[in-house]
């Protein structure tokens, strides 16, 4: 009897074994529409920005693209008592800093290039304040004495305004 138990415990126990799992199959299988019907977000692209400040009389406009971290742009400078000047403006972005130069035409020469350190915050640019080298007189001489009071503020801007200006 035992042997007979034993030997229908263990045929069942084989016929279980030998069993497949058998899963639901769906029968219409669509596309994921989530994936397709949402807009693709280009984080590696490009992003612009644009700032205006006026001090008194003179205005400032900068156009920037910030390709991770490299930068290029341009600025012009529109002053009611001086020469305006316009240019390019190519560097790079350091933490929050964006380390610039500034190649520009003013009094009617071109080719003028000047360094312009500009502090980047979500209210605008500050433009960095410190002592030039002596041998170039457009390169800081020291980045670490750099301040960004009391230098020119600009403020967001609408870029069509500002590309009106920088033509």
């Amino acid at each position: 009897m035992k042997k007979i138990i034993l030997l229908s415990s263990l045929s069942v126990f084989l016929l279980n074994c030998n069993k497949k799992a058998e899963v639901p199959v769906p029968e219409n299988i669509s596309a994921d529409t989530i994936a397709i019907t949402e807009p693709t977000v280009d984080t590696l692209g490009a992003k612009s920005f644009c700032y205006m400040g006026v001090t008194g009389k003179d205005t400032v406009f900068v156009s920037i693209d910030d390709n991770l971290g490299t930068i290029t742009g341009k600025m012009a400078t529109k002053n009611s008592e001086k020469d305006s000047n316009k240019g390019d403006l190519s560097g790079f972005k350091s933490g929050d800093t964006l380390k610039l130069t500034y190649e520009f035409a003013s009094e009617g020469m071109t080719g003028n290039k000047n360094d312009i350190y500009f502090l980047q915050t979500k209210d605008g640019l500050s433009e960095g304040i410190g002592e030039k080298d002596t041998e170039t007189g457009t390169k800081y001489a020291n980045e670490n004495k750099i301040r960004y009071q009391g230098g020119r503020n600009l403020k967001p801007a609408d870029c069509n305004t500002v590309a009106k200006a920088l033509q």
